[in-house]
């Protein structure tokens, strides 16, 4: 007769609760908000107050038109 083995992680994941989709994305909500914070305070001690404000409505314009080359064009601008 053969007997079944599990990984160690088949077991974790078969103990840890599970998680509904609400609170994947509540989760994932807050640590993108959290990071894009961090991002534009790091932007504002980073550049002078016209590039930061520049690059800060590049940031959120992005995020809202699903673009990130947006926002790449503004640092690479900056860079030169």
């Amino acid at each position: 007769m053969k007997r079944k083995t599990r990984s160690i992680l088949e077991e974790i994941n078969a103990m840890a609760p599970r998680r509904d989709k609400k609170q994947i994305v509540e989760s994932n909500a807050e640590q993108v908000i959290v990071t894009a914070i961090n991002l534009i305070n790091l932007i504002n001690e980073s550049f002078d107050v016209e590039t930061a404000a520049d690059l800060n409505k590049r940031l959120i314009n992005s995020i809202r038109t699903k673009d990130p080359k947006k926002f790449q064009r503004g640092i690479k601008r900056v860079e030169d």
